[in-house]
């Protein structure tokens, strides 16, 4: 197994298992829970800055007001991905937040057709065909829509597509959207403790520590992946994805009982058809890249891909 591989593994396993962390703050206010988790998160990142010596490239990039407003929107959807996900864990709705990661891709591709112009191939378009069909059969089946898959679905597919969009690399996009986000957190914190409804230091020893550690759950599989991205292909990486998603689905069934039956079995594996079409598409795809890329020697590309910051 190669140093890249090893690393995307240990990253997905992370974000795969992350429901047993987050239960364990299922007595916590998740607004409460996402608040600690921005302010972790930034000391955390600002602590890697300090460390390679790179702060006044987050300060300077700061000073610009568009930067800030784009890192505020950016930062703001991904704090409504983790609000939803977080709630979803601690409300027994895991396999539906897995799901949402499940479709992610898809909506990502949708988006790159409507917002940047881009073609898809045929295969791409039965895909998210298939997938919208699976959609629809868990409509029915459960009578309303599915609105947390559709929700961390579309929240994050749009913040990708935010990224895709920004010059920065994904340390400073992330430090800047957590230093955008760390006075509204800050403002929460101290409001729910001044009206004694604080989270730290209440009841349970351990959950402050929990509430700290987010910073580190959060920051520490995103460093690894954006290492390991620049060492494998990412055609690999379109597949390794998934693996974040098929744990947590797995968790919510054997560990915490979570039922799925009749329509919704039939719902779920419709769409992962669907993802198996777009996965093997997106193999056949990079392998063309690959022997074109052959005839433009001296080209250097440097692309990091985050699809996971839900866990």
């Amino acid at each position: 197994m190669s140093e890249g591989m090893g690393l995307a593994l240990v990253a997905y396993l992370i974000w795969g298992l992350s429901p047993l962390y987050w239960k364990q703050l299922d007595d916590v206010a998740a607004g409460d829970v996402i608040a600690f988790r921005i302010v972790a998160t930034f000391l955390v990142l600002l602590g890697v800055h300090v460390l390679r010596r790179t702060r006044r490239r987050i300060l300077a990039d700061r000073v610009s007001r568009r930067a800030a407003a784009f890192s505020a929107i950016a930062g703001l959807l991904l704090a409504s991905n983790w609000l939803i996900y977080v709630w979803a864990v601690s409300s027994e709705r895991i396999l539906e937040s897995s799901l949402g990661y499940f479709i992610n891709p898809l909506v990502s591709v949708v988006l790159g057709v409507l917002i940047l112009g881009e073609r898809l191939r045929k295969v791409q378009w039965a895909a998210v065909a298939m997938a919208s069909a699976g959609v629809v059969v868990l409509t029915i089946d459960v009578g309303t829509l599915p609105w947390v898959a559709l929700t961390l679905a579309g929240t994050f597919g749009v913040y990708g597509l935010l990224r895709k969009m920004s010059s920065m690399g994904s340390l400073d996009g992330l430090s800047l959207e957590m230093s955008v986000l760390l006075p509204l957190a800050l403002t929460v914190v101290a409001i729910r403790a001044a009206g004694g409804d604080g989270s730290v230091g209440v009841s349970v020893p351990y959950r402050d520590l929990l509430l700290l550690g987010t910073g580190i759950f959060t920051a520490v599989p995103l460093l690894l992946f954006a290492s390991a991205a620049r060492r494998i292909d990412l055609s690999l990486v379109g597949i390794l994805q998934y693996i974040a998603p098929t744990l947590q689905f797995l968790v919510g069934v054997w560990i915490y009982d979570e039922s799925w039956s009749g329509g919704q079995v039939v719902g779920y594996c419709i769409i992962w058809l669907a993802l198996i079409v777009l996965a093997i598409d997106g193999i056949a795809s990079g392998r063309r890249l690959d022997v074109a890329g052959e005839a433009s020697a001296g080209d250097q590309v440097e692309g990091i891909v985050i699809n996971d910051l839900s866990g």
